[in-house]
């Protein structure tokens, strides 16, 4: 037999994973997300990280660095909007992606390279232990629900047997999770805590922002789904078979905000924020951008523009689904 999380990061990660191999995202791919939904995301928080230097909290050379980049357009919307915003922190400022895939690097690299010529240099680390920044800008789109999760149903994680789900053995620490988190069935997630203590030594001083699907108190049931080719499947289908989406389709379930802020907090990290990801968007400066877009490039390209930027806040669509995380540690210098 096989604990579900093991099962599950082979799913992901394993030699032949879901992530392992460069998948397209979008209509093209089993899944969209905001950033390929429309570039002002990334807009908004490139506005956002220039007003974290004006009030003082992040200096000018601090470093932005984005958490599963996938081919990197998040970050390369947030230099290109920095850019329009204020040209001149691009020649103070560093870019990095944490990206434990080599060929991932390398696309990143190449968009880039295609986007910024020689203007813009990004590095890379595998991890963030491998980081030890004075100051620090952490960014993630939706990698939470993508750390590998055990299954718990009364008492008991799941576990593979013969391709079938049964939930048989006794894990002390899962359990502990479920009673705190109130869950009799659903996803108890794995590595949070691991994480958060890896940021806490990464930089002296941060702000890490974090979108994902999920509620902050658990759901009080099983999340856990596939998507292929933009249809969703519950993982407890009964006309499911495991091996024919195995690897070949994303799996994935609904962040318990809850769990990440305790994780943190653990770590001795506060939580700044949390809000809808429409509210934080419009907080942040998207309807002023767009403004600004009617302004500089004509009526056409803004009701353009808008049409799209408009999925990353109405409520039917991501904007109510998706929840915005920060937390922030600040250096004490007294």
């Amino acid at each position: 037999m096989q604990k579900f999380s093991e099962y599950m990061n082979d799913w992901l990660y394993g030699e032949n994973g879901y992530y392992t191999q460069y998948k397209e995202i979008g209509k093209e791919g089993d899944f969209y997300t905001s950033v390929s939904t429309s570039k002002f995301f990334g807009g908004s928080i490139a506005k956002h990280i220039i007003s974290l230097i004006d009030e003082g909290f992040l200096p000018n050379d601090t470093t932005i660095c984005e958490i599963g980049a996938h081919k990197g357009y998040l970050l390369a919307d947030i230099v290109q909007f920095i850019y329009t915003l204020r040209p001149e922190l691009l020649d103070t400022l560093s870019f990095m992606t944490v990206e434990r895939f080599d060929f991932l690097q390398e696309t990143q690299d190449e968009y880039f390279e295609e986007s910024f010529g020689d203007s813009v240099r990004l590095s890379h680390v595998k991890s963030l232990s491998e980081l030890s920044l004075d100051s620090a800008f952490f960014i993630a789109n939706e990698i939470f629900d993508a750390f590998s999760c055990e299954l718990i149903y009364k008492d008991k994680i799941a576990s593979l047997k013969d391709g079938t789900i049964i939930f048989e053995e006794d894990n002390a620490w899962v359990s502990q999770k479920a009673k705190k988190y109130h869950k009799d069935k659903g996803e108890i997630a794995l590595g949070y805590e691991e994480f958060a203590l890896e940021m806490k030594t990464a930089a002296k001083t941060f702000e890490f922002m974090t979108y994902d699907y999920g509620e902050m108190q658990a759901r009080p049931d099983f999340s856990i789904r596939i998507y292929k080719e933009h249809e969703v499947i519950p993982l407890f289908d009964e006309n499911l078979k495991l091996s024919e989406v195995f690897c070949t389709s994303d799996i994935t379930y609904d962040v318990c905000f809850e769990h990440l802020k305790d994780a943190y907090n653990e770590a001795g990290i506060e939580m700044n924020s949390f809000k809808t990801q429409a509210l934080a968007l419009i907080d942040m400066g998207l309807l002023d951008l767009l403004e600004i877009l009617k302004e500089k490039g004509g009526e056409e390209m803004y009701l353009y523009e808008l049409e799209r930027a408009k999925q990353l806040f109405l409520p039917d669509f991501l904007g109510e689904r998706f929840k915005m995380m920060s937390f922030r540690q600040k250096e004490n210098n007294d």
